[in-house]
């Protein structure tokens, strides 16, 4: 991997963890809760008669919503870094 791979999947890496509280917001998971009419309202509802009427707490839903109202906690976001850095160097060999 060369050094302009490298330095084109630690910047993907960055990218991805300023984009992911707007791509949050963008599917309906935003500060003020779930937004009416949006992918996340229709996922939720989705859960809901699933699970006889209630969201799952601590389920992967319930991890979006406090991640669109509170933030991402550090270690979500070193996360989200990761697995773009993990699959762009992937990628990078691949091809």
């Amino acid at each position: 991997m060369g050094l302009l791979t490298a330095a084109l999947v630690c910047g993907g890496a960055a990218v991805s963890v300023v984009a992911a509280p707007v791509v949050l917001a963008a599917v309906g998971f935003t500060s003020a809760g779930i937004a009416a009419g949006s992918y996340a309202a229709g996922w939720m509802s989705a859960a809901a008669v699933a699970n006889g009427g209630g969201v799952a707490a601590g389920g992967l839903f319930a991890f979006f919503q406090a991640a669109g109202v509170l933030g991402l906690p550090a270690a979500a976001s070193a996360g989200v870094a990761g697995v773009v850095a993990t699959v762009g160097g992937i990628t990078a060999i691949l091809i």
